[in-house]
């Protein structure tokens, strides 16, 4: 292998390359091609990325995989086209109601312009919403509407349904296609995770439960002496009055009179991620073991052959449920 500097030619022997980042110290080794002009750098802090995190999502060139949202209107395709150049591996089609025309239009446009690239549709909560979608050519579902912590739309638009029975209906619709399904919605615990995917789903969405965490945006703040963080829905009225995307999200963008479909509101610390995430990790993988599953496929398998059953509880089974008969308590999850 001919050596450049301290670089290498393209056909290079992986071993001699990690060897000079790890042995010798360096913290870059840049990769140039015969001409000797540069194609590459690796650090050795990607090594050591890949030492530490080898279940990352990455593509067929070893890169993390990158997703992206946008809306469903004619001025978002300007804003696809820009993702896929760049390298965007599946698209996020972002509306509170995905049954409509704007976003069956928009998948079937995707799918027809960019065949390979994967699109995440929804919001949906029904069989026939989710089947028009699947139609038009949806690699995933979104679930859920109107039943996250910041949402208000079952309450001022008299639309939605409850979260469980619409993630068990859809998933059990599209996965007769091999379409995922994303509960969306509803989860403020590592126990709704696993309800959630018990129920069908093939992953969840912790918007609440991640917002208080120290890697998410904003600023901590004080109030009677807890450490807090301002979490908004998309369909407060902060936020469509300060970003046109949130108003287009609920097709209010040109209405002189915005309804708001959300809520602005603070969230209590918890912490890093770092430390939050192996919590809900290890509570899922006890869920599990509780329930009699060795994994989440058989979890699902189980529900759907009626070995693993749902029971509706009763106000007084849940607070039997709960911490109860006590004088006082400290709740420390992890």
């Amino acid at each position: 292998m001919q050596q450049l500097a301290m670089g290498c030619t393209v056909r290079w022997d992986a071993r001699v390359g990690i060897e000079m980042l790890t042995v010798d110290f360096e913290g870059k080794l840049p990769i140039v091609n015969e001409k000797g002009e540069l194609v590459s750098l690796i650090a050795r802090t990607d090594l050591k990325k890949s030492r530490d995190y080898p279940l990352a999502s990455k593509d067929s060139k070893k890169q993390l995989l990158c997703g992206a949202a946008i809306g469903t209107r004619e001025s978002d395709k300007e804003r696809l086209q820009l993702l896929v150049q760049a390298g965007v591996d599946v698209i996020v089609l972002d509306s509170s109601q995905g049954n409509s025309t704007f976003q069956i239009d928009m998948i079937k446009f995707i799918k027809q312009t960019y065949p390979e690239l994967q699109v995440i549709a929804g919001n949906v909560v029904t069989v026939a919403q989710a089947k028009n979608l699947i139609d038009a050519g949806a690699d995933a579902l979104r679930v859920g509407m109107g039943s996250g912590s910041i949402c208000i739309t079952q309450e001022v638009m008299a639309v939605g349904r409850p979260q469980g029975s619409a993630v068990y209906r859809v998933s059990e619709y599209s996965r007769r296609f091999g379409v995922p399904v994303i509960a969306d919605g509803g989860v403020s615990s590592v126990g709704h995770v696993t309800k959630a995917l018990a129920l069908g789903a093939s992953a969840v969405m912790m918007g609440s439960m991640l917002a208080g965490t120290t890697e998410s945006p904003g600023e901590y703040f004080f109030s009677d002496g807890v450490r807090l963080k301002k979490y908004r829905g998309m369909g407060s009225l902060d936020a469509m009055e300060k970003h046109d995307s949130s108003a287009s999200r609920y097709f209010s963008e040109n209405d002189r009179v915005k309804v708001a479909q959300g809520v602005s509101g603070a969230i209590v610390d918890k912490g890093s991620i770092h430390r939050f995430l192996p919590y809900l990790y290890a509570a899922l993988q006890h869920g599990c073991q509780d329930a009699g599953a060795k994994s989440l496929a058989m979890l699902r398998s189980m529900m759907y052959s009626g070995e693993l059953k749902f029971e509706r509880r009763s106000t007084s089974a849940q607070v039997e449920g709960g911490v109860h008969s006590l004088h006082s308590y400290e709740k420390r999850l992890f």
